[in-house]
């Protein structure tokens, strides 16, 4: 299965459903599914901010729980939208997809760059230790 390695509290958003999408600053052709792998990284800064503060909050999570180093989730990548523009609700993506609030807090949607749109998220009951690569990377563990 391919994977692709997250920072958190990213990777965890996207386990818990809070974010539906993933954006980078390249496209990808893949689709199918992607096993969500943490990496060994905590952006304790991002974990502050109030939107995605709450989000971890209603699951149980703070900067100072978040699982690294492990595969986390399992989901399909449906898809792969260049983001087109911005106005004062939200981006717009390529065939007219709005991105509105707590989402586009959630990633960086600034026109030119990327949303992996990722669907049938399965949270892992427990974290599956796994060195992350940068790329999308195979991954021998659970297939989904």
């Amino acid at each position: 299965m391919k994977a692709i390695t997250i920072i958190q509290p990213w990777a965890t958003l996207i386990a818990l459903g809070e974010k539906r999408f993933e954006t980078r600053s390249w496209s990808t052709k893949h689709r199918g599914p992607l096993a969500i792998h943490a990496g060994k990284k905590i952006d304790k800064e991002a974990c502050r901010e109030p939107e995605i503060r709450k989000a971890l909050e209603r699951h149980g999570y703070t900067e100072d729980n978040l699982p690294t180093g492990a595969v986390v989730a399992t989901c399909k990548l449906s898809d792969c939208l260049k983001s087109v523009d911005t106005w004062t609700d939200g981006y717009e993506l390529e065939g007219r997809k709005l991105i509105y609030s707590p989402e586009y807090e959630f990633g960086d949607f600034t026109p030119g760059r990327f949303a992996w749109e990722l669907a049938n998220v399965n949270q892992l009951p427990e974290p599956i230790p796994a060195k992350g690569q940068q790329g999308l990377w195979n991954w021998e563990g659970v297939q989904s």
